[in-house]
């Protein structure tokens, strides 16, 4: 039997969801008979790790990357990552850093072991993010407008693979009327919920003046994340007047929410998204989703132009939340299922681990 291809999954930390929820889901679902995965981060604080710990994988605790600075220690500090990922003998490393640090990629190039990254945002704002690309064996794309903007004229080696979600645990839902803080709708109101990271780059003012536009005694607006920064206070104090806003906090399972939904928003402004996980389960669990036309999310609705509103534009946000008030109860679930199918044909959290699986075992030289 061949020698399993033993894997390095590394992330700084598992304080947040998103791209920890990514890797967990690839850790667990991959071959065990093909591959050995291992994870490595920097801490073991947050919840999440403990869910990590419980998939029974090496997880190391180990500063895999390191500051440039000062430079006259940095070759010393370079030579601790080189000798820990030669000592555990990796076949293949996996980055799931969100930096442009290079010290990574540059101590698997001298170890000799092949290095991948997900290029998970849209953000590119030095040459780093060059060099970090050059330095690897192969980068990962998750959305097409990746390759056009940071690869088109490069010589980098990229491979497209989006993110997928479960199918058997985002399903579709019945309507409910009571969220899980007791909330109550009636069958007469129309409730619009996003769930998204609360930092300002996503948009969620956009969101919140379409609302105070439509000025519907209808609508009731479930903002699901964490309400903590200062960027959600801030909207809590400038939306005062709307009298059905409410801000759920960080959720762990947000499926009840999506059960009251009528529509989910993501208002996500220009810079654009990696793919964003959340209106993929909405549209799993049989909602129908409107987006903003940012990389990313146009990805996940290229085949509902409709439901996509220029970024940043509340007026016309307001016109499409208001076209699905006007469906009826057939149209509604028409559109809502086609947006489940679509989930179905592209963005399956089996279609992601066979997509990764591939890569791997190219690289291995299976």
């Amino acid at each position: 039997m061949p020698k399993k291809i033993k894997i390095l999954f590394s992330i700084p930390n598992f304080d947040t969801a998103g791209s920890g929820k990514v890797v967990y889901d690839l850790v667990k679902g991959l071959d065990k008979e093909q591959f050995e995965p291992h994870i490595v981060c920097t801490h073991n604080k947050g919840a999440f790790f403990k869910q990590v710990e419980s998939l029974g994988v090496p997880v190391h605790i180990f500063q895999f990357y390191t500051p440039y600075k000062p430079y006259i220690s940095l070759p010393f500090r370079l030579l601790k990552i080189v000798n820990f990922f030669k000592k555990h003998q990796f076949d293949i490393i996996h980055s799931w850093h969100w930096s442009s640090d290079i010290t990574e990629p540059l101590a698997a190039k001298l170890a000799g072991i092949p290095f991948v990254y997900t290029k998970k945002a849209m953000g590119w704002g030095n040459k780093v993010w060059l060099w970090r690309s050059k330095l690897s064996t192969c980068v990962i794309t998750i959305n097409h407008s990746m390759q056009e903007q940071f690869f088109k004229n490069t010589k980098v080696k990229t491979q497209y693979l989006p993110l997928g979600v479960d199918t058997s645990h985002f399903q579709v839902h019945e309507k409910a009327y009571v969220s899980p803080e007791g909330i109550t709708a009636t069958s007469n109101d129309f409730v619009i919920v996003s769930v998204a990271n609360l930092v300002p780059v996503k948009g969620i003012e956009v969101l919140l003046e379409a609302v105070s536009h439509l000025n519907n005694p209808r609508i009731k607006t479930f903002i699901v994340g964490d309400d903590q920064s200062a960027y959600a206070q801030d909207l809590k104090k400038r939306y005062t007047h709307l009298n059905h806003l409410h801000f759920t906090g960080k959720q762990r399972d947000v499926r009840p929410y999506l059960a009251l939904a009528d529509v989910c928003v993501i208002s996500t402004l220009q810079k654009g998204e990696g793919l964003p996980i959340a209106p993929l389960e909405a549209m799993a669990s049989g909602n129908i989703v409107i987006g903003s036309e940012v990389p990313g999310v146009i990805d996940l609705l290229s085949n509902f132009q409709e439901q996509l509103f220029p970024a940043g534009d509340a007026q016309d946000l307001a016109k499409k939340i208001t076209a699905v008030m006007a469906m009826d109860g057939t149209q509604r679930k028409d559109l809502a299922m086609a947006m489940r199918k679509e989930v179905e044909q592209r963005f399956t959290l089996q279609q992601m681990l066979e997509g990764h699986e591939g890569v791997y075992a190219r690289l291995a030289g299976r």
